[in-house]
């Protein structure tokens, strides 16, 4: 249910629990964020998430809006993350996650400014 995928992932991430993002997403999973040209593949997008992770010493999401639909869900949030640069960012997102019915992500569509996610990548 994706109501159950939409807690484990934030939560995850939260926690920086790289092992359990990969294993919720499929193998065929397809991520796109602003700023890309085109959809990321599984490994690309999961070197994003090993990155993110690496670069920032606390997460924390703001869930804003969250809505489920048949086979997945939108929301908005404010990421709120310290950079082990000393930086910080409070990050505003809408995603859009598509979940399969073996409840893998299939899709993720993530719409945010790049330029708010700078302060990590002074380092």
């Amino acid at each position: 249910m994706s109501t159950d995928v939409a807690a484990k992932l934030f939560s995850a991430i939260e926690a920086g629990d790289y092992e359990t993002v990969a294993g919720m997403w499929a193998d065929d999973v397809l991520v796109w964020h602003s700023g890309d040209t085109a959809d990321n593949d599984r490994v690309r997008a999961l070197k994003v998430i090993r990155w993110f992770i690496n670069v920032t010493t606390a997460r924390r999401y703001e869930i804003l809006d969250r809505h489920h639909f048949d086979g997945g869900f939108v929301q908005q949030h404010l990421l709120h993350a310290d950079g082990t640069n000393g930086e910080s960012i409070d990050l505003r997102v809408c995603i859009v996650i598509k979940v399969g019915a073996d409840d893998l992500i299939t899709r993720i569509d993530e719409y945010f400014d790049p330029a708010d996610m700078a302060p990590l990548m002074n380092r």
